[in-house]
């Protein structure tokens, strides 16, 4: 039921980053479950090539149709239409939104499955010189491709979540997936001659299931869709409006992605698994707290731009900012030192041999170069979304994809030919790129008023650098050498690489308070002004 309740009364910001990181931490741990398991079962292989080209494409589109685009364009909609409407008003935007939604997957989901060999053709041209390959890709996709119509859905169910506060059910239901995964590998592919069908069967089956399991919770605020196809209903076409702009923005960046994959089909065998591999890693931090951040902060923004709170937004902002770097360059530079040890101590097992894993670490390195830039994306794009802004990041975007394009040809060409580690290449690009991107949101920010450094800057990153250089060196001096992390039992390995992230958050945290920071510094900045309308949670 709606009440009027207070700001303060609401779950502060960092109380809901927690919760949706701790969530989040859950999936990536499951994750990486997960990629332990796929590593063994089917390793670098042509064979798991195929799978991933497979698996990224509905992923590819779901960043697109669900919290990508959609959900950019979708969040500042609802919030409207819950601050200016009654609950009537909310029920039939989201009826109506799910029934053109749902329309135009299901259209394009039945078109892609009757052209799938011309799909895999634009996302792996390289495998058309591999006929045996390409026409497992083909398959694969078949299976796979419906998941973006189920996850979209699941995407759309999740952002009314997170509007009403409800932000750990949208957190947890990625672990499906993962748990979907882990039991095709483990009990369903001993039934297959080609264990990637298990798989893409698996991750059908996890869209599935992770739609079902929201709707309870949205039953309980008595919002589950009933999809209504109405294109011209004033809220769709909002949303449509919206979502054109923020298409073209969300769509730069998995332009660049579409590139790299077409790229990689080119390299040698493995090289989309190294890259794979190497990426999620790296998806780890930047899941577990950057998206968590982004996710809690949208709606706050959206709050306060409609209750025109610039002081708070603007607070918000640089809150995200300071919250993303405190975690961001240790991981980055963890992941720097520390790349072969980790991949060795997760992936060293089964199909995944010793070169798969000196070619996965280069391209790790080089994806931790940019890690601080691919966080603060995630933080400062919301702040042009949530004002409605959805041209300036576009405009950015494209910018960065021109970039990262032209840096692929740059590098990807001489490592190829002189290093034979062009897939490196690609994650280099991508790290620079990424960069550009957050430096021209940052500044967009700060020219148009809407985001103000905080005073304590200059201290705050005073601490940050002597803190992250005492970890540094702690790992430096402490870490055996590769040799040792080969020869060693899983449980030697699992021991030592724990110990080693122990060591270093201890003295990365040791460092920041001897360096005069505290715990009370991490609050969110409180709201001022009026009350804003809102959602009890009891859920959380």
């Amino acid at each position: 039921m709606s009440t009027e309740v207070s700001p303060e009364s609401r779950p502060g910001l960092l109380r809901s980053s927690a919760v949706v990181g701790t969530m989040t931490m859950l999936s990536r741990v499951l994750g990486l479950v997960r990629d332990v398991i796929l590593a063994a079962v089917i390793g670098a292989s042509a064979n798991a090539d195929a799978f991933f080209i497979a698996f990224k494409i509905p992923n590819f589109l779901r960043r697109l149709f669900a919290e990508g685009a959609f959900a950019q364009a979708f969040v500042p909609v609802l919030a409207e239409c819950r601050e200016n409407g009654g609950q009537a008003a909310v029920r039939g935007l989201i009826d109506r939104v799910a029934g053109v939604l749902g329309g135009v997957l299901f259209l394009l989901t039945a078109v892609t499955l009757l052209a799938a060999p011309l799909v895999a053709g634009i996302f792996a041209p390289g495998y058309i010189a591999q006929p045996e390959k390409f026409a497992l890709t083909a398959d694969l996709i078949r299976i796979t491709f419906p998941y973006l119509m189920l996850i979209s859905l699941t995407g759309m169910c999740g952002a009314i979540l997170n509007s009403y506060g409800r932000f750990a059910v949208p957190a947890f239901t990625p672990v499906l997936l993962n748990i979907s995964l882990i039991g095709a590998a483990l009990l369903a592919a001993p039934y297959f001659s080609e264990p990637a069908f298990a798989l893409a069967w698996g991750v059908l089956f996890a869209g599935l299931i992770q739609l079902l399991f929201q709707m309870p919770f949205l039953y309980r605020l008595d919002l589950v869709p009933r999809p209504r196809w109405e294109p011209r209903h004033p809220g769709v076409r909002q949303v449509m409006t919206l979502m054109i702009p923020a298409l073209f923005g969300v769509s730069v960046s998995q332009l660049n992605l579409l590139f790299d994959t077409v790229l990689a089909s080119f390299l040698p065998t493995g090289s989309v698994s190294w890259l794979y591999y190497s990426d999620r890693l790296t998806e780890l931090p930047l899941g577990v707290f950057a998206i968590a951040v982004a996710t809690v902060i949208m709606p706050t923004l959206a709050a306060h731009k409609s209750a025109a709170r610039d002081e708070d937004y603007s607070k918000t902002l640089d809150w995200a900012v300071r919250s993303v770097l405190l975690v961001g360059v240790p991981a980055s530079l963890a992941l720097l030192l520390l790349a072969e040890p980790i991949l060795i101590s997760l992936f060293h097992y089964g199909a995944l041999s010793e070169r798969d894993i000196a070619m996965s670490a280069l391209s790790l390195r080089a994806y931790s170069l940019g890690l601080c830039a691919f966080m603060l994306i995630k933080v400062l794009a919301p702040g042009f979304y949530a004002r409605q802004d959805m041209v300036t990041p576009v405009r950015i975007g494209i910018r960065a994809m021109v970039a990262n394009m032209v840096m692929n040809v740059i590098f990807v060409v001489p490592l190829m030919f002189y290093f034979g580690v062009g897939h490196v290449g690609l994650a280099l690009a991508t790290s620079l790129s990424a960069f550009l991107n957050a430096g021209l949101l940052w500044k967009g920010l700060l020219q148009i008023g809407v985001y103000h450094f905080d005073p304590r800057w200059r201290r705050y990153l005073t601490r940050l650098v002597f803190a992250s250089l005492c970890m540094s060196l702690a790992l430096f001096y402490t870490t055996p050498d590769q040799a040792s992390w080969l020869i060693w039992r899983w449980d030697q390995r699992a021991l030592s690489i724990l110990a080693l992230c122990g060591l270093g958050l201890t003295v990365y945290i040791l460092a920041l308070w001897i360096a005069g920071a505290r715990l009370s510094e991490l609050r969110a900045p409180s709201v001022t002004g009026s009350k804003v309308r809102s959602e009890t949670d009891s859920s959380t």
